[in-house]
């Protein structure tokens, strides 16, 4: 039996150690849901859009890329004249300046803030995205800051010469233009919440769009006069997107109980396909036509083609409260699915 020399056996052990050292190097990439819920928090923040009379038009997210700069959709600040930007958990509001960059096609913008010194997310490699892979989703769901979600990355779609990333971890409104992040804590995706009916058929937009597009980010323009083209072709528009223009809320009405907020109002489905839960903003008017309370309601249906449903609710804000103030009411629908 040959005997090992001290030769081979110092060529082991520099092997040992080698090996040793790549595996604690690949591990310490990783990261701990924990850890990267923490990271993406600190540069994640609440987008609200107003219209030209300082009435809220949409809510979504979005993202620090660089030193007073966040991406998200492009959708969710469409018609918008002013906006800003708020920190999860924080309370400081930073007024959106103008757009830097922007991608109609890819549904993608980089718009630029009042605020620096917030921690940036890196972008990682989505061409490097795997299926099965673990993803994690950071956004403000229906205005619910901060929402942490975990999946798996189930598909990789051709979208004609484009790709799109889907995903198992819960997208909704309000979600719209938040992180995808992998188990680095990178951005490999920016979510888009507007895909509707089935179960799981959640999308992203890879992040190698997005670091084209920082590329050829310039001077702000303010919102009100940065009017994007519109696109030739999109990446959503093949995927079946629907609007929710056939779908109408109205008919809002106080119930009895005048201390608890108890109100209905009515959901109109004017497409042929049945539709369920229904997503719709109640906002609540002053005199002088501004904006006082706002409510997120979700009507489970579901609804028939041609069919209308009225859905007693019970708001979270008081009636006494926004009686004295209310004007006029309006319903907003701002997501739904449909019944397959």
């Amino acid at each position: 039996m040959k005997r090992t020399t001290r030769r081979e056996i110092g060529w082991l052990r520099l092997l040992c150690v080698a090996l040793v050292a790549a595996l604690g190097a690949s591990s310490a990439h990783a990261q701990t849901a924990q850890e990267v819920a923490k990271k993406a928090f600190g540069s994640t923040v609440l987008l609200v859009m107003e219209d030209a009379n300082g009435q809220p038009l949409s809510l979504g997210s979005g993202f620090f890329v660089r030193d007073g700069e966040i991406a998200s959709n492009l959708h969710v600040i469409e018609g918008a004249a002013r906006g800003y930007a708020k920190l999860v958990g924080q309370k400081t509001k930073h007024d959106i300046q103008g757009i830097t960059a922007v991608d109609p096609e890819r549904d993608l913008v980089v718009l630029k803030i009042s605020a620096s010194g917030a921690p940036v997310l890196s972008l990682g490699s989505s061409d490097a995205v795997q299926v099965g892979e673990s993803v994690y989703a950071v956004g403000n769901p229906q205005g619910l800051e901060g929402t942490f979600s975990q999946g798996i990355v189930s598909s990789i779609r051709e979208v004609a010469t484009d790709k799109l990333l889907q995903i198992t971890a819960p997208i909704s409104p309000g979600s719209s233009g938040g992180p995808v992040l992998n188990s680095k804590g990178e951005v490999i995706g920016v979510s888009v919440a507007t895909f509707r009916g089935g179960q799981n058929l959640n999308f992203a937009i890879p992040s190698s769009y997005l670091k084209t597009l920082l590329a050829k980010a310039g001077p702000a323009k303010p919102l009100a006069e940065a009017k994007p083209p519109k696109p030739q072709r999109s990446i959503l528009a093949d995927l079946g997107d629907r609007s929710s223009e056939g779908v109408i809320g109205s008919h809002f009405a106080w119930t009895d109980n005048q201390f608890m907020g108890y109100y209905t109002f009515s959901v109109r489905n004017n497409l042929r396909e049945p539709i369920r839960d229904v997503v719709c903003l109640v906002i609540f008017y002053a005199g002088d036509g501004l904006p006082v309370e706002t409510e997120f309601v979700t009507i489970r249906g579901p609804i028939g083609g041609n069919l209308a449903s009225r859905s007693p609710q019970r708001g979270r804000i008081p009636a006494d409260e926004v009686r004295n103030l209310t004007a006029k009411t309006e319903i907003r629908v701002l997501d739904f699915r449909l019944v397959e």
